[in-house]
């Protein structure tokens, strides 16, 4: 039987999971359940409707949606026939979803109604969209879009013949996807990713960290970044996992999923665990399901390793580092590495790919002495859309792409992330890097989340500033945080300014939004 995983299109490994796991589980989301050949039912309907509006090889569908199983059966239907898939964050603003629409020329939105009291159809008014043909409505009504039953209803237009046509004539080098980056340097850019690539790299992702048939996948991490879409909903249809997708985190509601669900496998970014284990009723929940996590970020907190084995109950911590420029992923760790390499490294290249650490001249740094991340390989992005200049500053002639990223190998070639480099400050002469301090923070119990910024100083050009969410219990001061610093780090990493809050900014891949933060300061609050 054909491996789902060995695939190299959508098309192909949606139709060899099929094969293998038809009458299991696919997706639970709420009142909706789909076996792997209900999902691939639905996906047929959604392609042939696309189909139906003139949707084919190319072409531009966005979704603009919180994870919920009519997303992925869109996705599925839209790529089936070809089109490139641009996934639209639910955090944006009408203005900021009309820039995505506009830049990539998608022809049509999928789109829901109530979601959040949030107004979606509505905040496109008056907005210029020339090459949008039609708004579909996931779930809900609105005036101005069509229902998704609707849209479906529409397919039998469309010939499945011609649908299996099209899905069989999708190649690996066919592009997959078209996601926005942040935004936060300028304008968003939208990163092209092809299907084999994809597929490649999550055959590895999923091999390593060990995604299995059976498992019960919560999908926090939203469908829009390529963690919950690729190291998400992706993954677990090639691996035969069940998809339980969850739209907004909030811990309690998790912690009653993870009961309820007998969840298995709950990967995210570190804020995620950080806030379970905060809870202050966590002990009430029943966890022992849990096997699997996978985490990732700028520097992961030894102590947070630690305490998610010892007090959320997973059997395997696993930790990987990737980009959206990279399809998601570039290094990750294996199950098999021991407890200090999973700690306190992001392992090593995926095979296949180069990863190298560079001085400001691009020269290799000796190994265990930090520089920018620059990556080379099969995950390496086919550049951004309509952007040749920006896609030659991230990609040299040689093929590597610069990721802006700060990190440290070792001599066994694994990586440890350590910051942004626009994330790094200096404090009289010496380099200071936010992850860092951050661990060496999260050390102290009465510490629950914390994140470092640099902020101006007249004597010493920059000083650290730290945002500081308390643990249960007493709340500490600042002056007693400060003092507690002096004690576990170096003079010039001590924050020079504590800031007690009762929450961080995050932004909508659940990692701290540190330009919020940097506004704040600078405000005064």
């Amino acid at each position: 039987m054909i491996d789902p995983a060995r695939e190299r299109t959508l098309p192909r490994m949606v139709a060899a999971a099929v094969a293998r796991y038809g009458p299991q589980t696919a997706i639970e989301d709420g009142g909706v359940r789909l076996t792997f050949e209900e999902l691939d039912a639905a996906g047929w309907r959604a392609a042939r409707a696309f189909l139906a509006e003139g949707i084919g090889h190319g072409d531009r569908v966005a979704i603009w949606a919180p994870n919920v199983a009519e997303w992925v059966v869109g996705a599925i239907g839209a790529q089936r026939v070809g089109a490139v898939l641009v996934p639209i964050s639910t955090r944006n603003k009408g203005a900021e979803t009309a820039y995505a629409l506009g830049k990539s020329g998608a022809r049509v939105l999928c789109t829901i109604a109530g979601f959040l009291d949030t107004d979606y159809v509505g905040m496109l008014a008056g907005h210029e969209l020339p090459a949008l043909e039609r708004i579909i409505l996931l779930r809900g009504e609105a005036p101005g879009a069509q229902r998704w039953q609707e849209f479906l209803a529409g397919g039998d237009r469309a010939s499945e013949a011609e649908a299996r046509a099209r899905a069989q004539a999708v190649t690996p080098d066919d592009l997959a996807d078209m996601l926005f980056t942040s935004g936060t340097t300028g304008r968003p850019k939208g990163v092209l990713c092809a299907h084999g690539q994809n597929l490649e790299a999550f055959e590895v992702w999923s091999g390593w960290v060990g995604l299995r048939e059976g498992d019960r996948y919560l999908v926090v991490a939203p469908f829009f970044h390529s963690f919950g879409y690729k190291a998400g909903w992706l993954s677990a249809l090639m691996r035969g996992a069940t998809i339980y997708p969850h739209p907004v985190f909030d811990a309690q509601a998790v912690l009653r999923r993870i009961e309820r669900e007998k969840i298995t496998v709950l990967p995210g970014p570190p804020t995620i665990y950080q806030s379970l284990l905060a809870a202050p009723n966590l002990r009430d929940y029943d966890l022992s399901s849990l096997r699997l996590a996978v985490t990732g970020a700028a520097a992961i907190p030894v102590e947070l390793v630690r305490r998610m084995r010892d007090e959320l109950g997973f059997a395997t911590v696993l930790t990987a580092y990737g980009l959206t420029e990279s399809c998601g992923v570039v290094s990750v760790c294996d199950s098999s590495d021991d407890a200090e390499t999973i700690a306190t490294t992001s392992g090593k290249a995926i095979p296949g790919t180069e990863v190298r650490c560079v001085d400001p001249d691009g020269k290799e740094v000796p190994r265990g002495q930090p520089g920018e991340i620059w990556v080379r390989g099969y995950n390496v992005m086919r550049g951004y859309f309509e952007a040749e200049e920006q896609t030659r500053e991230a990609i040299d002639a040689e093929g590597w792409l610069h990721t802006g990223d700060v990190g440290v190998m070792d001599e066994r070639g694994y990586l440890r992330i350590t910051d942004r480099i626009k994330d790094m400050f200096i404090v009289g002469g010496f380099n200071c890097y936010p992850a860092e301090i951050e661990n060496l923070m999260f050390a102290n119990d009465a510490i629950a989340e914390v994140a470092v910024i640099g902020i101006p100083d007249a004597r010493m050009g920059e000083v650290g500033m730290a945002f500081v969410v308390p643990a249960p219990g007493p709340a500490p001061t600042a002056a007693e945080l400060a003092a507690w610093c002096r004690d576990a780090m170096a003079n010039y990493k001590v924050p020079r300014r504590i800031e007690i809050v009762p929450a961080l900014p995050v932004n909508a891949a659940g990692k701290v939004d540190k330009v919020e933060l940097r506004r704040r300061a600078e405000s005064g609050g």
